[in-house]
């Protein structure tokens, strides 16, 4: 599993900042060496006033302008790409049709164990530890106006780590101080999520309070938090608490005596204002007239959802289209060529390991609306170019060969020889041509910006908010914001009248587009099966592949060599009725459940703390 960004000596021009390593106290438990963050406008001036070497807790934090580097430092805690193969995109999901190996894909199965140690619970601490003490020295900083900006950018980091590991382990130790070798938080107990969402909340707030709107944000600034970017983030922590209170409620809470952290300040009756937020939060941002839409299609052969993703200068797609042009991201990791690169193995890993699944694929709509298994355009499997006909856009621009984008695969160009082959490819997060001769960039070296909320994705959370409130959304709503994204894809609008003229319903529509829209990104396809209540029934399904019953594979040897497969072909569900598909997992070894929505607690934890407790199952 990968881990997010610990120890950076780089520079990031695009923030005007220099890492440079400086030695802080070691804190046991949860707290290694940190590293210290200077602009490059004051670094000579802080370098004169007190050297390098002599740097601690005690002598920073005297300026405003230690206010201000410190707090830029957080940003390479956020997500990276060098989680691509963890938490970060949807590896073993029940969208994805790769399962030869990989923690993320154990989790899938159901077949997490408790481990040692977990850099995503002890780095997340180590992060809030520095986060705590900058908050510290600014309460008896004097000019505290000067740097308020910098407290509420703190106050937005710490939200967003402490949202982190509730999402993965439920409640944890609240700790809203620096804490030393020798101080209490040390041995404390669990609080409950319900607690712990409590402090996010008053930190977002805070942070919507003291940051810039995102148009008082200079270029050269690009990539740090906005006033859009707290609401919008604000917005989505309202909704997975929402619906995991209203689809979960408290029943991997444990009992807070002998396992888990409990449910103290768990109140359902708090459901109906968190999603009347996320309603009013998302409205804000969506007619603050800063974001819109990426949408090339006109220039890009209708695949702006694959250039999107891979978006750095004007040579990183045949449009000449550079960042600046990309509007639509409202949170997000900023990464440079020259300053910052991926440093991971990232258009690799995301051609091998994210070819969807039977179930991605059969997800896509036809192009009048309609799902596959309603629509007359729908042309069937028989042929290997018969199923991308007629289609969401998005299907060609994530699912057809990086090499040559956006070429549907004819018959022979795809074998099914057990070759890390379920019959599909994946180009989105990959650059462009990758492994070619003119290949745009050599992996490790990609540099695109990473995604952590896109107005696509405040579209989608206004509708499921007003789903979740009102039990379905007028026309204008719909207009407003889910026609929006589906017009991008080259789909009609649908409207009440539309829905039950076919007997489709809203809530599958919002859910389907979360799951194509939001393919490979921040983890949203486990987040969202588990705060819906479904992943033990999505994630126990079985995972198929290509059609095989019926189409050119069949009793064809030199197209399908069953036998290069660990499981024989089975009958599955297409939009053709029953078929036989090839089996990538069957069923029977796929056992997510209840337990599961929680990672466990590191077992080195429990070890130094005798009041934290595991959580269920573990």
């Amino acid at each position: 599993m990968g881990i997010r960004c610990k120890s950076i000596s780089i520079s990031i021009k695009i923030f005007n900042i220099k890492f440079k390593n400086i030695q802080m106290k070691k804190i046991i438990y949860i707290i290694v060496p940190c590293i210290m963050v200077f602009f490059t406008s004051c670094e000579d001036e802080f370098i004169d006033l007190t050297p390098p070497a002599s740097i601690t807790d005690d002598v920073y934090y005297t300026e405003a302008e230690h206010f201000l580097t410190g707090s830029n430092r957080f940003y390479p805690y956020l997500m990276g790409w060098k989680d691509d193969q963890g938490i970060f995109s949807d590896h073993g999901s029940d969208l994805v049709g790769y399962y030869e190996g990989g923690d993320m894909q154990e989790y899938g199965r159901g077949e997490t164990l408790a481990p040692v140690d977990d850099d995503y619970y002890t780095d997340t601490y180590e992060y809030i530890r520095d986060m705590n003490l900058l908050l510290e020295r600014a309460e008896t900083y004097e000019g505290e106006e000067s740097i308020a900006e910098y407290i509420a950018a703190t106050k937005m980091h710490r939200a967003w780590q402490y949202f982190f590991l509730v999402q993965r382990f439920g409640g944890v130790p609240l700790i809203t101080t620096s804490i030393d070798v020798d101080s209490e938080e040390l041995y404390a107990p669990r609080n409950s999520r319900y607690e712990v969402v409590a402090q996010i909340i008053a930190d977002l707030d805070d942070a919507i309070a003291g940051l810039p709107n995102e148009a008082n944000i200079g270029s050269e600034d690009k990539g740090k938090f906005s006033k859009e970017a707290a609401m919008g983030f604000k917005a989505d922590v309202l909704l997975h608490e929402a619906t995991w209170m209203k689809y979960v409620g408290t029943t991997t809470d444990g009992d807070g005596t002998s396992t888990g952290a409990g449910s103290a300040g768990y109140d359902a009756s708090n459901i109906i204002p968190y999603l009347q937020e996320v309603v009013s939060l998302t409205q804000s941002v969506m007619n603050s007239g800063t974001f819109e839409l990426w949408n090339y299609n006109d220039v890009l052969d209708n695949l702006s959802s694959n250039f999107l993703f891979n978006l750095e200068d004007s040579g990183s797609n045949p449009a000449g289209l550079d960042k600046a042009t990309n509007k639509e991201f409202i949170l997000y990791g900023k990464y440079d060529f020259i300053y910052r690169q991926a440093g991971d193995l990232v258009s690799h890993v995301y051609e091998g390991r994210l070819k969807p699944s039977r179930k991605m694929m059969d997800l896509f709509l036809c192009d009048d609306g309609l799902p596959i298994d309603q629509s007359e355009k729908f042309q069937g499997y028989a042929n290997t170019p018969d199923e991308y006909q007629n289609r969401d856009y998005r299907m060609r621009a994530y699912f057809t060969y990086h090499k040559n984008l956006g070429e549907i695969p004819q018959n022979e160009d795809v074998e099914l020889d057990g070759s890390n082959n379920n019959g599909y490819f994946n180009s989105k997060f990959m650059s462009w041509k990758w492994n070619t001769e003119d290949a745009y960039r050599a992996t490790k070296t990609e540099s695109y910006d990473i995604p952590l909320l896109r107005l696509a994705e405040v579209y989608l959370m206004y509708a499921e908010a007003l789903y979740e409130l009102n039990g379905g959304l007028t026309d204008a709503e719909m207009d407003a914001s889910i026609n929006l994204i589906k017009a991008r894809a080259g789909l009609p609008p649908i409207s009440n009248a539309f829905l039950t003229e076919h007997n489709m319903d809203i809530k599958t529509e919002i859910r389907r587009e979360r799951a194509i829209e939001l393919y490979a990104e921040s983890a949203s396809r486990y987040s969202d099966l588990r705060r819906w209540g479904i992943a033990e029934e999505e994630l126990g399904e079985g995972v198929y592949g290509a059609v095989i019953e019926g189409t050119i594979y069949e009793d064809n040897s030199e197209l399908y060599t069953p036998e290069s497969y660990n499981y024989l072909a089975e009958s599955t569900t297409t939009g053709v009725g029953e078929r036989v598909c090839l089996t990538i997992q069957p069923a029977s070894i796929r056992n997510f459940s209840r337990d599961n929505y929680l990672f466990p607690l590191p077992t080195s934890q429990l070890g130094l703390n005798d009041n934290l407790l595991q959580n269920p199952g573990y």
